[in-house]
């Protein structure tokens, strides 16, 4: 699990990327992960937001969009995981997740 950090620099860590694209497994996922003012009826107050932006078995047009998300999207964190099809994603060691903190929407 990683962790958005909120500060609104280039949040996505290079080295994990890497391990996702290079996975085993051949479905690769692009997760995002922010924190933004709700616009509903909650009075504005900040909500974290994690989600499915691509998913792919073709590795580089993975590392493509991820460069296109970045670029889109420069105060979110992203991640690419590797994972197996046909398969209970949270009975993996490692499973798809992103996980927002109190100090996140600080």
């Amino acid at each position: 699990m990683v962790s958005v950090n909120g500060k609104g620099n280039k949040m996505t860590d290079e080295k994990l990327v890497q391990l996702g694209l290079n996975g085993k497994d051949s479905l690769k996922m692009i997760l995002s992960g922010y924190v933004e003012n709700d616009k509903s009826e909650n009075g504005g107050e900040k909500v974290g937001v994690v989600s499915v932006m691509f998913v792919s078995e073709n590795k580089e047009l993975v590392s493509k969009k991820m460069e296109e998300f970045e670029v889109k999207y420069p105060e979110r964190y992203f991640m690419v995981y590797s994972v197996p099809l046909d398969t209970e994603l949270e009975e993996l060691d490692h499973y798809p997740s992103i996980a927002i903190f109190e100090s996140d929407f600080k």
